[in-house]
């Protein structure tokens, strides 16, 4: 994989990975509840259950792209077509007044396995792999080594993110209270957001 395939493609999840969602908010409630290790846990269960995500989307891609090619082409269009109306969404939702309640949840919560669950039915995660991978993967290469590689760039994403995020809110919940992402900022969150994912499902369509 050359490294302009690997930083278009870490251009394109960064958004997605920083979106607030199921993982986010879930490594945030065990941040806020728990500290920062409570934090840390969360984060790896969630990198867990993208490994897992990450080995059937190796096995699985492999096989398509070796069973139809045409098959391929067509998955890699639903995925353009979920990055436009993703980025409408949060377009949309950076139009609309109102922050973001960061509740805590209790610090005796199972953080690591809960953590896997969640990236496990996590439908945004199961989309990158399934919809998203195959956009930065030549079908005329071997197709399982390219999904292992994109998988682990989206996974030491998330692990990057997620791991800030646990030590910035464990060290502030030590003063008590629970934070509140601003609406002004949240709007610019999902604006930037949105139109970065625009931009790349536009870019990919083209391509």
């Amino acid at each position: 994989m050359d490294l302009h395939t690997a930083l278009l493609f870490c251009a394109t999840v960064l958004p997605l990975i920083c979106t607030p969602g199921p993982d986010m908010l879930f490594v945030a409630s065990q941040s806020l509840g728990g500290g920062a290790a409570a934090g840390l846990r969360a984060t790896a269960g969630v990198c867990a259950g993208y490994l897992l995500h990450s080995l059937l989307a190796a096995l699985g891609l492999a096989a398509l792209v070796a069973a139809s090619p045409l098959l391929f082409q067509t998955l890699r269009w639903i995925g353009v077509a979920y990055l436009a109306w993703l980025a409408f969404k949060l377009l949309r939702a950076a139009l609309r007044p109102g922050g973001l309640e960061l509740r805590a949840a209790g610090a005796r919560s199972d953080a690591l396995r809960r953590g896997f669950l969640t990236a496990v039915l996590n439908p945004k995660g199961m989309m990158i792999y399934l919809a998203i991978l195959p956009q930065f993967m030549r079908a005329d290469a071997p197709a399982a080594p390219q999904a292992i590689a994109l998988s682990a760039l989206f996974v030491a994403g998330c692990a990057l993110v997620y791991a800030a995020l646990s030590l910035l809110l464990g060290r502030g919940a030590r003063g008590g209270g629970e934070p509140k992402l601003g609406g002004r900022r949240r709007r610019w969150i999902d604006g930037v957001a949105g139109g970065l994912i625009a931009a790349a499902a536009g870019k990919l369509a083209l391509s």
